[in-house]
């Protein structure tokens, strides 16, 4: 049952929300998007007015090759743009989601860290946080890096989406679930997978409080 709704897989982390990433070091702003899997910083009009057009496109090119499956040239890439603009911690976010996805949770670790330290309400980097904790079992403090994430960018669909992963499979508060995953879909358009697990939530939470009443 865990690994259809498995989060670490690469389809959900590949290149997450880089548009949203880069930007983060002037504010936490929300990027709603149909497909999480594929963004790019070029999704986002405004960045070109945001950052360097020299840093933009050294971003775009280590996206690209995350994009592409190519983690090690990505990881490379973003190494090499942040020892030319280390204020941006969009990459930071990225090479924590390289470092997890090679299973190496204490460099996952140091990148959200330092992300955090650059701007301590980045959404992206309070959701890999999330991630990250869940992984290691630590459901509360994970809890509280989603609910951080949503609560400084509403829109921001990942969070959303594992908000309802840890309260199904982890928490089993099914209802709470349910409004995050519905949040989620709302964000995002409709998603087949979810809307069968929304249904299938909302039929374990009728049952169980029929059974309540029931003993009563």
């Amino acid at each position: 049952m865990l690994s259809r709704r498995c989060t670490d897989k690469w389809a959900r982390l590949a290149v997450v929300l880089t548009a949203l990433a880069i930007a983060g070091c002037g504010g936490s702003t929300a990027v709603k998007r149909s497909d999480e899997s594929r963004p790019s910083a070029a999704n986002t009009p405004e960045l070109a007015a945001m950052v360097p057009p020299a840093a933009l496109t050294m971003f775009e090119q280590a996206a690209a090759s995350m994009a592409s499956g190519d983690f090690l040239e990505a990881e490379l890439r973003f190494k090499e743009f942040l020892m030319q603009y280390p204020g941006y911690p969009g990459a930071y976010v990225n090479l924590a989601i390289i470092h997890a996805g090679n299973g190496n949770d204490p460099a996952a670790r140091d990148a959200i860290d330092a992300a955090l330290a650059i701007e301590p309400n980045h959404p992206a980097a309070l959701n890999q946080l999330g991630m990250l904790l869940r992984r290691n079992g630590n459901f509360p403090e994970a809890e509280a890096a989603y609910l951080k994430a949503v609560t400084v960018s509403p829109e921001y669909a990942l969070a959303h989406y594992n908000l309802g992963v840890l309260n199904d499979l982890y928490l089993q508060r099914l209802d709470v679930a349910i409004q995050h995953f519905e949040t989620y879909q709302s964000l995002v358009g409709e998603d087949e997978q979810v809307a069968k697990w929304i249904t299938d939530l909302t039929r374990r939470l009728a049952a169980s409080q029929r059974t309540a009443n029931a003993a009563e």
